[in-house]
């Protein structure tokens, strides 16, 4: 789903909503005090986040996936498989369809093997059978299936918490205190300085780059289904691109061929740019015509990052 507008304010709608956002933060505090987690015998690094969609927690997974082969592990990346219909726990591939697997799961795959499973306990249990050092378990700071080694919790830092009301009246899934009190460090994307409620633990800094320069001086109309398009729209002026137009549909959208007509028609000339994470839901027939924008995540000091990392090789 696309944010509505009522998360940005405390107008008569959020407010309305606040009573049934108490019982979802409160859920989750519940299901953390009577959870059970399953040590799977290898780290996990949980890369999560308090709100619902668009804080930049994919590409800072794949960065630290990245960052974790460099240092000598086989990371695999263990992922619900939002979107997609499969249970698990499977092992994703650039043969599965979005349909099947989920738009994140084919596009972390791209950076490292990837276990698609609704049961996240199964799913490590695999990784771990198919040769995995450490998990990268994504978006699972709400989920506590797992004993979890290091918890990252990603803030868009231009947005923060939105009104600061949980879902459905905000965006929030869970108190900001109640969540980061689990996080062993915040990574904050983007510039501004959102009000962390008292958290005095690490918070390293990062920003999403435009890989390349291929739209660089060129005329484009853009298209998304993700949590903050607009923030696709400024990666693309920040790449050199001259945006004449854009089209925003809700998270996770699935594209028919009529939509991609159209936003074909609409773009005329201009050359027809998307996400990689839309990307991943067209057909191959879809794709003619259309490109991905790539962009990943930069950290202002990667030594803090790996020093974070470093230190879960060391627990028992």
């Amino acid at each position: 789903m696309r944010a509505p507008d009522f998360w940005r304010g405390r107008g008569p709608i959020a407010r309305l909503l606040a009573p049934l956002g108490l019982l979802y933060g409160a859920s989750v505090a519940f299901k953390a005090r009577h959870a059970k987690p399953v040590d799977p015998g290898i780290p996990v690094v949980c890369v999560g986040n308090l709100t619902a969609g668009g804080s930049g927690k994919t590409p800072i997974a794949m960065a630290v996936a990245e960052m974790l082969r460099t240092k000598g592990h086989k990371p695999y990346f263990l992922t619900r498989g939002y979107g997609g219909s499969t249970s698990g726990p499977a092992l994703a591939s650039r043969g599965h369809s979005a349909a099947v697997m989920g738009d994140e799961a084919l596009l972390l795959a791209r950076t490292a093997p990837t276990i698609v499973a609704r049961d996240r306990a199964a799913g490590a249990k695999l990784a771990r059978e198919k040769g995995a050092t450490v998990l990268v378990m994504d978006d699972g700071h709400q989920n506590f299936a797992l004993r979890k080694n290091l918890s990252l919790v990603v803030v868009d830092a231009e947005i923060g918490f939105g009104n600061g009301f949980r879902i459905p009246a905000g965006p929030l899934r869970e108190p900001v205190a109640q969540g980061l009190a689990r996080a062993d460090a915040v990574v904050l994307v983007g510039d501004g300085t959102p009000d962390l409620q008292g958290y005095h633990g690490p918070v390293l800094r990062a920003h999403l780059k435009p890989a390349g320069a291929a739209f660089a001086g060129k005329t484009v109309f853009a298209f998304a289904g993700i949590g903050r398009p607009e923030k696709f729209v400024a990666s693309l002026e920040a790449s050199g691109a001259s945006v004449t137009g854009s089209c925003f549909f809700a998270d996770h959208h699935p594209y028919d061929e009529n939509e991609i007509l159209q936003l074909k028609a609409l773009a005329g000339e201009a050359m027809l740019v998307t996400t990689e994470k839309d990307f991943v839901r067209l057909t191959t027939s879809q794709r003619e015509g259309v490109r991905a924008l790539k962009v990943s995540a930069a950290f202002d000091e990667p030594a803090a990052l790996g020093g974070l990392l470093d230190s879960i090789a060391l627990r028992p």
